[in-house]
């Protein structure tokens, strides 16, 4: 444990005027085991005065974007700069006032004593009011499939209240344009992180979410990011289940062919061995592919472990 235990809580914040002083006042001031408790935040190309709010409320650090880049570029701008600034845990949080700030010391106590990496806070979304069932529903699933794809028991996948340790952000490549939560577990999960969850509180609704405009957008997005990060760690099984789901019709198709072939003649039913070959050649094509993006995705991780080290010669905090 570093002497004089920096705690920097991130804020992305998009036209986050009238929330922003609501947010910031909810912050702990004293957490235990912390010795230093600084505020970020990443203004996304604000067009009202939240650039301007931020810095009337005292903010230790602001990133300003000129336009808006998505709540996942923000994320890793955030991220950035507070390893920068010399953060030994990196809390993120909501704009909009959803997370019940003094349970930021349950997120980082798990941490300061060193018992994970990572801490997501839990919102226990059953238990919120404004919920809507489908909301929780989707939630729930989508939580599930972010749980056995990662290999974590992570209960609340797209909660963005959470903390990393210093050496954990290092790590952290974001890649997809829409939403950071998922692909940091996965992406953590793969590197055998120590990922918990934490229950948490959350406080009444401001505002209606921005992240998405209706649950069929959500679902697509969402679905978009799983396969592309899941396919990026796992290419080789993602292409050659894929590859194998494809061949599976076209040998069934070929072996109806020679049946006929042997039984009636194959008089009729070319069509059918001509679609089989069409499938079995697709399928073939993608576990080649599977084959490729594996090299890829070695190259990838090796690609990862020396960011990590450039991050690293940069910002190493000096004993």
């Amino acid at each position: 444990m570093h002497l004089n235990m920096k705690l920097i809580i991130q804020i992305p914040c998009y036209n986050e005027a009238d929330s922003l002083p609501i947010t910031v006042a909810d912050l702990p001031t004293k957490i235990e085991g912390i010795d230093i408790i600084e505020t970020l935040i990443i203004n996304d190309g604000s067009k009202d005065q939240t650039l301007k709010v931020a810095k009337s409320l005292g903010i230790n650090h602001i990133v300003n974007f000129r336009g808006n880049r998505g709540l996942a570029k923000a994320f890793e701008a955030g991220i950035n700069e507070c390893l920068r600034q010399g953060a030994d845990i990196i809390v993120n949080t909501d704009a909009d006032n959803q997370y019940y700030g003094p349970d930021i010391a349950k997120l980082v106590a798990p941490i300061v004593r060193g018992e994970a990496d990572v801490v997501v806070g839990d919102r226990q979304t059953n238990k919120i009011k404004h919920f809507s069932g489908m909301k929780k529903l989707l939630q729930k699933a989508g939580s599930y499939a972010v749980r056995r794809l990662s290999k974590t028991d992570i209960q609340d996948a797209v909660s963005g209240f959470r903390a990393f340790s210093r050496e954990t952000a290092m790590k952290l490549n974001i890649v997809t344009d829409f939403s950071y939560t998922i692909e940091n577990i996965i992406q953590l999960g793969y590197l055998k992180v120590k990922i918990i969850s934490v229950p948490i509180r959350t406080n009444s609704k401001l505002r209606d979410s921005r992240l998405f405009k209706s649950i069929p957008s959500f679902i697509r997005l969402q679905l978009t990011t799983l396969l592309r990060v899941y396919s990026n760690y796992k290419s080789l099984k993602f292409f050659t289940v894929a590859g194998i789901l494809i061949m599976i019709p076209g040998i069934i198709g070929f072996f109806r062919f020679i049946y006929f072939y042997l039984t009636v003649g194959g008089e009729g039913h070319i069509q059918s061995l001509i679609f089989s070959t069409v499938l079995l050649n697709v399928g073939f094509l993608v576990v080649i592919f599977g084959l490729i993006a594996d090299l890829v995705t070695t190259n990838r991780k090796l690609l990862e472990k020396i960011l990590e080290h450039n991050k690293k010669d940069q910002w190493e905090k000096k004993s």
